[in-house]
């Protein structure tokens, strides 16, 4: 199973989601060809209801500590209470990768 399936699979079983858009974003970062390391993640459930934003995300990479712990670098989480999604109605779009590499030189 890949590791966008795995993520979208957990995420579904955990937080019975109204929407759920998982967006695998590594082809627009200094990564190999076909990797799964960087995803954008939109979900609207009524599991974040009472919840701040610190904790909603605190929940999700409980949740995908296995992932992150073996590959995923990245998660831009977007996540919604029912209400909240029906008042924006769409994630904000993602920023362009600004480059670089831990094998990159750094300049002075």
């Amino acid at each position: 199973m890949s590791v966008q399936a795995t993520i979208e699979s957990k995420l579904a079983r955990d937080y019975a989601p109204q929407f759920m858009a998982i967006d695998n974003e590594s082809h627009g970062h200094s990564v190999a060809k076909n990797a799964e390391t960087h995803f954008k993640v939109v979900l609207v459930s009524e599991h974040f209801e009472g919840m701040r934003k610190v904790a909603r995300h605190q929940s999700l990479y409980a949740c995908l500590a296995d992932e992150l712990a073996s590959g995923v670098h990245a998660l831009a989480l977007h996540l919604y209470t029912p209400a909240e999604w029906a008042e924006k109605g769409q994630a904000p779009a993602s920023p362009n990768c600004l480059g670089g590499s831990k094998h990159d030189k750094h300049r002075g």
